[in-house]
């Protein structure tokens, strides 16, 4: 039983690593994490004021928001696309660890 239990470990480590670091695991974790971050960008907010400020203010602001969404945004949130991404992949690869160990308790319980 202990056996079972450390390959069936073993196995969600080993699926883990190759979820970070195998080539084509990789390009697909990219592929989705730029499909998802196209998403959040173009949902970018404007901002809208409530008084009128001066047309030199106002420009100033819309300065600002242009570069913050064009030049900052686009690279924290594909970082953030791509953890979130692995993470998903992990707990998904974690939910069958766990039933793998279950059932084997399971089988063991039963012989």
């Amino acid at each position: 039983m202990k056996k079972k239990l450390h390959q069936i470990l073993h196995q969600y480590k080993v699926n883990s690593f190759k979820l970070t670091h195998d080539h084509e695991e990789i390009d697909k974790i990219t592929k989705e994490c730029l499909t998802f971050s196209e998403d959040v960008l173009n949902n970018a907010y404007s901002y809208h004021f409530h008084k009128l400020p001066d047309a030199n203010r106002a420009e100033i602001i819309n300065m600002i928001n242009n570069y913050t969404v064009e030049a900052i945004l686009p690279p924290v949130v594909e970082k953030l696309m791509h953890r979130i991404v692995v993470l998903e992949k992990q707990h998904d690869e974690l939910i069958g660890t766990i039933g793998a160990i279950l059932e084997a308790i399971s089988d063991d319980e039963k012989g």
